[in-house]
């Protein structure tokens, strides 16, 4: 039986609602604060909460990640008396089936319920057939829940996706993990990376050539569009296509037909778009720099990837799997973490999100290469330097155009992705060569053959690094 959860601080609106799902045959049970949701949340769990957007103590926007980390998983409605355009999106971006404006009929209410009910047995009729592979996605906050909800209906279905999230968030592998779950998987998962396309060659990369199409072309060339036949054309960083390509790509993608550079006949390419972009392209579009017809071809489904720092509840888990992969890779046995190395996985920021974590966990692992445990000291020394300045500068926080002019801002004192990259890299570097020597028992000809480095070569890294042989 369907379980229903109805929170309002009203008790003639609670009583409405009620009565709706009773008359639907369903288990109800009520409630008037944020409180009460959470404690029957955890007691009870409910398979749909209608909750009011006001409550005495707190809004449910910011409680969204606990309702759905119930067993349940529940589906969320929010009413809102006073709501706003922004408190709508911050809704369905974090999950709710719904948000919409109170008071409503208890015709439409009963309508609704009807509804969010026949959705959750098709869902769990579906989920109980169906499988997703996750092909190394690591997750399961709520978050990560909704993402792989979202994966496995763009998988079951053939229309185009558009997968946006800051750079790092894994784009690529949502986009191959769509395929791999796909009618596709057993056809080519082509990669295009538009910010690699050099502008003189970019025709003949994506659709091929025929021969003696230009000097050089000995021989005819399928582009990557026509290598992605039956199979998945994968268009990374997309807001990089250019301008006067985007008019072409429109065509290919309705028509699913072109003409490679020289010839008099087109081709046809039957491929599954899926695009993705670090970029807003609707604002780019706005500013004239993105065609918004091919926006409109694009995104037939839009997948967001949140950052890092917005789900920090899988960091242990992305932790655990990153390190086995890590230590396998080195030929040695998985290591443990202690409780100081997640508190400072937990407190950093990620601004390169899953990608920079699993290049600090491989330096973290280079580093305690022979130890049992990695501790905070394994970690890339920028990083520390910023956890610890971090844990003053909520006491100690400098004012941007005060004092006696001599501090930098706090946001001025945080080192930039690029320096902090410089600096894991070569303490990765360093603690490499330290451990190749031991490894070597200090004989350069073992250590070269060891790393596949010249003598040259090898004598460079170690004089650069100061370390003695």
């Amino acid at each position: 039986m369907i379980r229903v959860l109805v929170i309002d601080g009203e008790r003639e609106t609670c009583e409405m609602l009620a009565g709706c799902a009773l008359s639907l045959g369903y288990d109800v049970s009520t409630g008037q604060t944020l409180s009460e949701c959470l404690e029957k949340v955890i007691s009870n769990p409910p398979d749909v909460i209608f909750i009011d957007g006001q409550l005495p103590d707190g809004s449910p926007l910011e409680a969204l990640d606990v309702i759905h980390a119930a067993p349940s998983s529940p589906t969320v409605i929010i009413m809102a008396a006073g709501g706003t355009p922004e408190s709508a999106e911050k809704a369905i971006r974090n999950g709710a089936w719904d948000y919409i404006p109170k008071p409503a009929s208890m015709k439409e209410m009963t309508a609704r319920l009807s509804r969010v009910a026949q959705y959750r047995r098709e869902r769990q009729g579906s989920e109980m057939t169906v499988e997703i592979k996750r092909n190394g996605i690591v997750g399961n906050s709520p978050t990560m829940r909704a993402a792989m909800d979202m994966v496995k209906q763009a998988a079951h279905s053939d229309v185009n996706v558009l997968i946006t999230g800051e750079t790092g968030t894994g784009k690529e592998l949502f986009a191959l993990s769509i395929h791999l779950n796909s009618g596709r998987s057993q056809e080519n998962f082509v990669v295009v990376d538009c910010t690699a396309l050099p502008e003189t060659l970019v025709e003949s990369i994506l659709f091929g050539y025929s021969k003696g199409a230009f000097t050089g072309a000995d021989r005819a060339q399928d582009g990557l569009i026509r290598q992605a036949h039956r199979g998945t054309l994968f268009l990374d960083e997309m807001g990089e296509l250019p301008l006067s390509l985007q008019k072409t790509f429109l065509r290919v993608l309705q028509e699913h037909r072109f003409r490679p550079v020289g010839s008099q006949k087109e081709v046809e390419s039957d491929f599954r778009l899926i695009s993705a972009t670090n970029k807003n392209l609707e604002q780019m579009v706005a500013e004239g720099k993105f065609r918004g017809d091919l926006l409109y071809r694009l995104g037939a489904m839009t997948l967001h990837l949140p950052p890092l720092r917005q789900h920090p509840e899988d960091i242990r888990e992305m932790a655990v799997f990153y390190v086995e992969k890590v230590c396998d890779r080195f030929g040695v046995a998985p290591k443990k973490f202690s409780d100081e190395f997640l508190k400072y996985l937990m407190r950093y920021d990620w601004p390169g999100n899953a990608r920079e974590l699993f290049h600090v966990l491989e330096h973290a692992c280079a580093a305690g290469l022979h130890e049992e445990t990695l501790f905070p000291v394994h970690l890339p020394q920028e990083l520390r330097v910023t956890i610890a300045r971090s844990l003053f500068e909520d006491n100690h926080r400098v004012p941007r155009n005060g004092g006696n002019g001599s501090g930098a801002s706090a946001a001025e004192q945080i080192l930039s992705l690029k320096r902090f990259r410089q600096s894991a890299y070569s303490d990765l570097e360093e603690m490499y060569l330290r451990n190749l020597l031991v490894s070597s028992a200090g004989s350069i000809k073992e250590a070269c053959f060891l790393s596949k480095l010249s003598r040259t070569r090898l004598y460079g890294l170690l004089k650069k690094y100061n370390i003695r042989h």
